[in-house]
């Protein structure tokens, strides 16, 4: 039986695992940490008990990725779908809410209902050709182009100047300013407002739903299909040279993937100067610290509507959010950052013990950063939840310095596997219709670091698959592998 070895156990690494076991292949996945999921991990880091999620929390493109509607992740994962899918607090008590229902929505935003509308509105009702057309690489004719040029027109506009003239309400530019900032990078920028506006299309479609539980269950999902088709998992197995890797003969294809840095791929003894250059040239971005919080009991917001929603943008109006990242981008770190906090207890009771409550959030820093982000985190919830200080029992503190070694995909403490800038999201890692195949025989890259990027959809783990079936010369679908 041919072979495939993947490196990294994240959701892509999963993904792809799950695909050839499927296919046929005798699947090995090696993973450095002693746990599997990457990205995907539920850990008690603060007390017994207290359940948070390491690094992804929120997964409304799980849902709608193509990848896991064929795995059926609907049916092995309990899905909490919030009615309010993220929020955003003002001082004086104000606050802006998106729920799901984009008319909800719009009517609390006076002024600018009318503009919410017609943002948000053919977005979410396309949200299926939305996927289709970012989950894949962008160089391709897209297959829905009414579509894609009307996500192109709203990039121009919300990603640009354009965008200070386009909301007339501090609540309205504020709640769009949240979600654009997800991107980690300039604002406003073209690829900002790409990323946001596949989010607030999320929002009011599926709504931004999380498992049950924990993050976690999403890996043990893909996991165990893995192991019902015979696949494996070997934990504290890290692998920092391919040259040393014992992964077959791709001349007999067997197969090799990578859920982990491109630059791992330079290790290969066989890699062309020029694909390795191009791997070079690939740049990583500014990066989080995040801190986990122990709470003995929920959060005591000032505008009680907060509590309804799991996800919480910090940071004030637009012109603050803007500031805060714009610092990031040129090398510092705000005193009053935005602050992308998610709080599960509110809808999850299996995440703390009875009474208590888990916050999970993270600032954007730049790049190998040692900015311990507890006490700034701590300042911005008090300022839209006084009292919050008194309710925290623990916090457990990752650095963007110490980010690499927990995860090394991670360089430099950037989660979105590469700088989230238009260039490179057309160079995810290298410029090609099809990124995950490399100029070694037998060699994919399977990780956010390919296209279509971040977000715990899978697609790139797939992508990587179909493209080696292909080359293999057993071309496979979605339908082919799962029904």
């Amino acid at each position: 039986m041919v072979r495939a070895t993947i490196i990294g156990s994240g959701p892509n690494g999963l993904t792809a695992a799950v695909s050839l076991a499927r296919a046929g292949y005798e699947v090995r996945v090696l993973e450095a940490a002693e746990t599997i999921g990457g990205g995907v991990r539920t850990e008690e880091s603060t007390l017994p008990g207290f359940r948070h999620d390491v690094c992804s929390a929120v997964h409304p493109a799980t849902v709608a990725s193509p990848f896991f509607r064929a795995f059926g992740i609907q049916k092995r994962v309990d899905w909490i779908t919030p009615e309010v899918s993220y929020a955003h607090p003002l001082d004086g008590g104000r606050a802006a809410l998106a729920w799901r229902d984009v008319e909800r929505t719009a009517e609390g935003l006076g002024a600018d209902a009318r503009a919410w509308r017609a943002l948000a509105r053919p977005l979410s009702r396309q949200i299926d050709n939305v996927v289709e057309f970012t989950g894949d690489a962008l160089l391709r004719v897209p297959r829905h182009p009414v579509t894609t040029a009307r996500f192109g027109l709203r990039m121009l506009e919300q990603g640009t100047a354009l965008a200070r003239r386009g909301w007339h309400t501090p609540e309205a530019s504020a709640l769009l300013a949240g979600v654009l900032a997800h991107a980690n990078t300039q604002l406003p920028s073209l690829s900002a407002a790409a990323a946001g506006l596949l989010l607030v299309a999320h929002g009011h479609a599926g709504g931004w739903v999380f498992p049950r539980g924990g993050a976690q269950t999403i890996a043990t999902a893909l996991v165990d299909d893995l192991t019902a088709h015979g696949g494996v998992v070997e934990t504290g197995v890290r692998v920092d040279d391919l040259h040393r890797l014992d992964w077959g003969d791709p001349t007999r294809g067997d197969l090799l993937l990578l859920n982990s840095s491109p630059r791992l791929a330079l290790t290969h003894p066989d890699i062309p100067s020029r694909y390795a250059r191009a791997i070079t040239r690939y740049r990583y971005g500014p990066a989080a610290a995040k801190v986990d919080f122990a709470l003995d009991g929920p959060v005591p917001w000032t505008n009680p509507d907060l509590a309804l929603a799991p996800t919480v943008h910090l940071g004030g109006t637009r012109e603050e959010i803007w500031a805060s990242e714009n610092a990031v981008a040129s090398g510092r770190v705000s005193d009053r950052p935005y602050v992308l906090l998610m709080q599960p207890s509110v809808l999850d009771n299996t995440r703390a013990p009875a009474g208590k409550a888990v916050l999970w959030a993270y600032i954007h820093v730049p790049a190998h950063s040692d900015v311990d982000a507890t006490e700034l985190i701590i300042r911005q919830v008090e300022r839209f939840a006084p009292g919050f200080r008194d309710r925290i029992l623990a916090t457990h503190s990752v650095r963007a310095s110490e980010r690499e070694a927990i995860n090394a995909s991670e360089i430099g403490g950037d989660v979105l596997g590469g700088a989230f800038t238009l260039l490179q999201a057309v160079r995810r890692p290298v410029i090609s219709p099809t990124p995950w195949r490399t100029p070694m025989h037998g060699v994919y890259l399977a990780s956010a670091a390919t296209a279509p990027g971040p977000a715990v959809n899978g697609m790139p783990g797939w992508h990587a698959a179909r493209t080696a079936l292909a080359d293999a010369g057993r071309p496979s679908d979605l339908a082919d592998l799962f029904g």
